[in-house]
């Protein structure tokens, strides 16, 4: 379902990534692709494939490999990209690899892999890497938390949001279907049109509860 899925999407946006990548080329840095390392599968590293949005080198500067709003790293076009999201389709290179599924926890850094407590690092990986995640439609806006956080960046990041995005990521390997999927991948599209929508709550009334207002 992944390859198939993967495979018609990619034949779907040819002719509309073909212009997004030539504007890449003739802005910012010239870049259109950013590869990087993330831990993947059986906590097995694999390079990851998105659109370039940020200067070169950015994780060594600023807030690391944390991004907060409206951050002086991102470029113009970028900001557009990471916004709408269009900066993960090239992910679907990864499916396509065997790398990666369509949903499933969402890739991390070795350094944020880190910070998630114990028991969620030695399970979070039983399943692929997605593009999308039950933890990218609660954390759809997740520039906006830390940038209006009282803790600095990092701190907010280790102490209040990777803790909930691991218990939302072992909640979905207690829950994988076909049909959860799907309701996951209808919702990221549903949260970018409608970024204030409950809808997900609605549909999975059993989520685990947040201390972090407005999620």
């Amino acid at each position: 379902m992944d390859l198939l899925i993967a495979g018609i999407t990619l034949l779907i946006l040819i002719p509309f990534l073909l212009p997004l990548m030539l504007a890449l080329k003739l802005t910012g840095e010239g870049e259109i692709w950013y590869k990087q390392n993330r831990v993947g599968y059986k906590n097995e590293n694999f390079k990851i494939w998105k659109f370039a949005t940020m200067v070169k080198n950015s994780p060594s500067m600023g807030t690391g490999s944390l991004t907060v709003r409206n951050d002086p790293r991102v470029t113009p076009v970028g900001k557009y990209l990471r916004k709408s999201k269009v900066n993960e389709l090239p992910q679907i290179i990864n499916v396509l690899q065997g790398n990666m599924s369509i949903v499933g926890p969402r890739p991390q850094m070795k350094v944020d892999y880190e910070v998630y407590p114990e028991p969620v690092r030695k399970a979070i990986y039983n399943y692929k890497p997605g593009i999308t995640s039950i933890g990218s439609i609660i954390f759809r806006d997740e520039e906006k938390l830390m940038t209006e956080s009282k803790l600095p960046v990092k701190d907010y990041y280790a102490k209040v949001i990777a803790p909930y995005k691991g218990e939302l990521e072992l909640w979905y390997q207690s829950k994988a279907n076909l049909l959860n999927d799907f309701k996951i991948i209808f919702l990221t599209a549903w949260s970018i049109l409608f970024p204030d929508s409950q809808l997900v709550r609605k549909l999975f009334p059993d989520l685990p509860t947040s201390k972090i207002e407005n999620l």
